[in-house]
């Protein structure tokens, strides 16, 4: 009777298995170490985002034909937070709790990485962020492949006062955490260097805003009153297409009023008409035209994949290979997927960039990078005008007075043995997350 009762119940599994045509995938799902991929892909944001998605199915398949991670394939688990912040941190829970992600790569806007900190702090699991954003922050759970202020911002507000001789300063951003703050340590630093405040002007716009006319109109009167002017941009996703546009129409050059944009790339410059651009700006630590080996094999790989031969590359993307390239490094390493031992084995990690440099990952969860300026041109790419040599990720401002004292050391070596995000050199405490 038992025997009879244990085979029913085999067949049954079996059954219930092969009606759902899922027995064979359960097994392999089992052998699998699953990766979380959390970027928009509807909303305002898939204009940058979807590519990101895109570009960690490709590493996650290159990597699975080399023999996966640990002897297992990777399996992509792809979620859309559809450009919604709360739902960023609700994809961020199930990718966790619910397909038991190893680690997830995703993100674009900050207001998105501050929706899913929390979530990822309180189920210990790691983040890969791969876009520049403000600093002010450095999480145990993050690893900050973008580029800090020190890295993007700083560099492209010296570019301009030194070739370009500005004097004058628009910061125009879109109206959440990452425009405000770079801009608040943008105007400490610009006062820093002598700028008087009524030569800083600062504006900002909703997500999605297009009626940009009026304010562009203001951008020109503020340019026209015998200083030289230049726009430092902050604007994300989809409102910088009518941007570009209205600066195009009211006849606003490169030579009038040039525009350095820190989160416009090759991605969002393949959906406009960019001859009214050539001459504009964006500072970034990787272009598509960069001319390396590694990057030119990254190009090839990308197009052969993608199988569009007009898909293009951009900074965040490289931002992707590197982090993920560093994972697979840290988990060979640490020899398991389990969260602090992979988050330890990360630091110290070296791998190449593509533009000839090496990118390592430091105590803070920050990466080295090169500042790279480059100029629009018709075709939509950019012309490197100037590279700096590898520059060190700063979590912490050191033109903002609270920050200055600050350091993240998740080592402990530079915060009195107790490795931290936020420590404050003064009072020696660590006010922030910290190992317990």
């Amino acid at each position: 009777m038992f025997l009879k009762n244990v085979f029913k119940q085999t067949l049954l599994v079996v059954s219930m298995a092969a009606a759902l045509g899922t027995s064979s995938l359960a097994m392999a799902a089992d052998d699998t170490i699953k990766v979380g991929v959390l970027h928009s892909l509807s909303g305002t944001m898939a204009i940058s985002e979807t590519t990101l998605k895109d570009t960690m199915l490709m590493l996650i398949d290159e990597q699975n034909k080399k023999g996966g991670v640990l002897g297992k394939q990777l399996e992509a688990v792809v979620v859309d937070p559809a450009s919604n912040w709360p739902l960023f941190a609700e994809k961020a829970r199930d990718l966790i709790e619910k397909d038991k992600v190893a680690a997830t790569f995703g993100c674009w806007t900050s207001v998105s990485r501050k929706s899913v900190l929390p979530v990822f702090e309180e189920k210990n699991s790691l983040l890969f962020y791969p876009v520049q954003y403000e600093g002010e922050e450095s999480s145990k759970n993050v690893f900050y492949t973008g580029a800090a202020p020190n890295q993007q911002a700083i560099p492209a507000v010296d570019y301009l006062m030194k070739e370009g001789e500005v004097k004058r300063w628009v910061l125009a951003g879109t109206d959440y955490v990452y425009p405000r703050t770079t801009n608040k340590i943008l105007e400490a630093y610009l006062k820093s260097k002598g700028v008087d405040e009524k030569d800083i002007m600062i504006n900002y716009t909703p997500f999605g805003h297009s009626d940009w006319q009026s304010i562009v109109a203001d951008i020109k009167k503020f340019g026209g009153e015998g200083k030289k002017t230049a726009v430092v941009s902050t604007i994300n996703g989809d409102a910088n297409v009518p941007f570009y546009k209205e600066l195009g129409n009211q006849g606003i050059s490169a030579e009038d009023i040039p525009v350095v944009a820190f989160s416009v790339g090759e991605e969002e410059l393949s959906g406009i008409d960019t001859k009214p651009l050539v001459g504009h700006l964006a500072a970034w630590n990787y272009f598509m035209s960069v001319d390396t080996p590694e990057n030119k094999e990254f190009i090839k790989k990308w197009k052969e994949y993608t199988k569009n031969d007009k898909r293009v590359t951009n900074d965040p993307m490289e931002a992707h290979v590197i982090g993920f390239n560093m994972w697979v490094k840290a988990v060979e390493q640490a020899k398991s997927t389990d969260t602090d031992k992979v988050a330890e084995a990360m630091i110290g990690q070296e791998v190449p960039n593509l533009t000839g440099g090496i990118a390592k990952m430091l105590p803070n969860h920050h990466l080295t990078k090169p500042v790279l300026i480059g100029e629009i041109q018709e075709n939509g790419q950019f012309e490197v005008v100037s590279k700096t040599p590898e520059v060190a990720g700063d979590a912490w401002s050191d033109f903002l007075p609270d920050s200055k004292p600050i350091v993240a050391d998740w080592t402990g070596k530079e915060t009195d043995g107790k490795p931290c995000g936020n420590f404050n050199t003064e009072t020696k405490k660590c006010s922030g997350q910290k190992y317990e």
